[in-house]
C-alpha cells in the first residue's frame, strides 16, 4: 500500500507529465505553423512519451492499491522567439521533470517504499535519455545558428523519429 505522501507525489508527476504533453504539443503546433514538419513529429513523438509516462505512474499508484487524483493543467505557451528558444526551453523542462523524478525517489527512499523506489529507476534513467537527447539538438543548433541550410537538414533529420 502506498503512504499518503509517496501517493501524493506521484499524483503531482501524473500532473507533470500530461503538462509535458501539453507543452510539447503545443511546440508541434508552433513547428507547423513555421512549417517545420520534422521538428513538429519530433515533438509530437515527445508528447506520445510523455502522455505513456504519465499512464505509468497511473497505472502503478493503482497495482499499489492507491488512488490517481488528477489535477488541473495549465495552458502552456505557444509563442517562442526561435527554433533554439524552443529547443533550450524543453531543456531546461526536462532538467526540471528530472529534479521532480528525484525528489520522489529521495522520498522513495525515506519511506522505504521500495517497490516504488524500483519502478522510479526506469524514470531516472528516461530522464538521462531525455537530456541527453536534447542537449545534443540545442548544441547542433547553436553551431549551425538559426536561418541557414542546417535548420532544414535538422528538420527532415528529427523527422525521422519514430514512437519508442
Amino acid at each position: 500500500m502506498l503512504k499518503a505522501n509517496v501517493q501524493e507525489a506521484l499524483n503531482n508527476q501524473i500532473n507533470g507529465e500530461i503538462a509535458s504533453t501539453y507543452l510539447y504539443l503545443s511546440m508541434a503546433a508552433y513547428f507547423e505553423s513555421k512549417n517545420f514538419r520534422g521538428l513538429a513529429k519530433w515533438m509530437e513523438v515527445q508528447a506520445r512519451e510523455e502522455w505513456g509516462h504519465a499512464m505509468k505512474i497511473f497505472g502503478h499508484i493503482n497495482e499499489r492499491g492507491g488512488r490517481v487524483t488528477l489535477k488541473q493543467i495549465d495552458a502552456p505557451p505557444s509563442e517562442w522567439k526561435s527554433v533554439l528558444d524552443v529547443f533550450e526551453q524543453t531543456l531546461t523542462h526536462e532538467l526540471k521533470v528530472t529534479e521532480k523524478i528525484h525528489a520522489i525517489v529521495k522520498l522513495a527512499t525515506s519511506e522505504c517504499d521500495y517497490a516504488t523506489l524500483a519502478f522510479l529507476q526506469w524514470f531516472v534513467s528516461e530522464q538521462v535519455e531525455e537530456e541527453a537527447q536534447t542537449t545534443s539538438i540545442v548544441e547542433k543548433l547553436k553551431l549551425m545558428g538559426e536561418g541557414n541550410i542546417g535548420l532544414f537538414i535538422l528538420d527532415g533529420e528529427l523527422g525521422k523519429r519514430a514512437a519508442g
